[in-house]
């Protein structure tokens, strides 16, 4: 029996993916600083957020790796406030330098009670981020996690307005 074209391999890996990951929120936020600065900054985040960010972040550390490449795993203290957590740990599942790529997953934290699985998926282009959150909610009684995706948007409307304001 003939093998089915790869296209149609590609397309079941992506729906058994998709069976794993239930929901996904995705959204563009717009930015005015310089992409290749704004990619900086996200891949410098360990020691940048924490500073600009503290209404956020309490800390931010690298716990394995580089805190920037593939595997690396960082700790994430969560500033009083922040809902549902007050730490996490994240795992770098993509680092794409060329396309300005960053995917990461939480792989400890209480938010793990709530949502099964969450990944992250954020493209740094000229003038916007895309960004996208994938998850599976623990049950139905869990809401959405769209107190994700307004975090993230505070979290880059002040990193643009650093970016501007910090021109070097």
């Amino acid at each position: 029996m003939a093998r089915p074209p790869q296209a149609h391999t590609a397309t079941c890996i992506l729906v058994i993916r998709r069976s794993t990951m239930a929901s996904k929120i995705t959204t563009v936020f717009d930015v005015k600083s310089p992409a290749d600065k704004l990619w900086a900054a996200l891949r410098n985040s360990t020691e940048l957020f924490p500073k600009i960010l503290p209404e956020l972040y309490k800390s931010i550390e690298t716990v394995e790796g580089d805190g920037k490449s593939v595997g690396s795993v960082r700790l994430l203290k969560y500033a009083d406030g922040v809902p549902m957590t007050t730490f996490a740990k994240e795992k770098v599942e993509l680092a794409d330098e060329e396309n300005k790529v960053l995917s990461y997953s939480m792989v400890d934290g209480e938010i793990l009670d709530f949502y099964k699985n969450l990944k992250v998926t954020m493209h740094v282009t000229p003038g916007a981020v895309e960004w996208a959150l994938e998850f599976d909610k623990a049950g139905e009684e869990v809401p959405a996690p769209d107190f994700i995706k307004d975090t993230a948007a505070k979290a880059f409307r002040d990193l643009d307005e650093y970016l501007l304001k910090n021109k070097n």
